[in-house]
């Protein structure tokens, strides 16, 4: 018997996802820090200064474009061949942050404010597993 096929195209599709998981990484994090500035604009709102209405609105335009550009990276991952839950992830997260933002605009702070505390906690958890080593599958190093 001749050695197996399936484990020769292992490393070659992880090399071809890499680059992608890279660009995923880069914005999943600028996604993070967006979307952990938020409640500090909020909390600022909520102090007086009305003025920052402006700021948590441009805030929310730009976490919720990251999080498209977060889905679309973790379909390409996808498409190359990587792991399925970045792109479950991402877009569970769009559909809160789409939820969020109309509850934002509604003033409905009874879900608006538990609802960015659960996509704070999502966001930091998918973020926290794309930068492990084994995001693409491979098994982590014992050290």
């Amino acid at each position: 018997m001749g050695p197996s096929t399936s484990a020769g195209t292992a490393k070659p599709e992880r090399n071809r996802a890499r680059p992608v998981l890279l660009t995923l990484r880069a914005i999943a994090s600028a996604h993070a820090i967006a979307i952990f500035g938020q409640p500090v604009f909020a909390g600022v709102l909520l102090s007086g200064d009305y003025d920052m209405l402006h700021v948590h609105a441009v805030g929310a335009d730009v976490v919720y474009y990251l999080g498209l550009a977060q889905l679309a990276a973790a379909l390409v991952l996808w498409a190359r061949r990587g792991p399925r839950w970045p792109s479950a992830a991402a877009a569970l997260i769009v559909l809160g942050e789409t939820g969020q933002y109309f509850a934002g605009l509604l003033g409905a702070l009874g879900v608006h404010f538990p609802l960015g505390v659960a996509l704070i906690a999502l966001s930091t958890v998918s973020l926290v597993a794309l930068w492990r080593p084994s995001a693409l599958g491979a098994p982590e190093v014992a050290r």
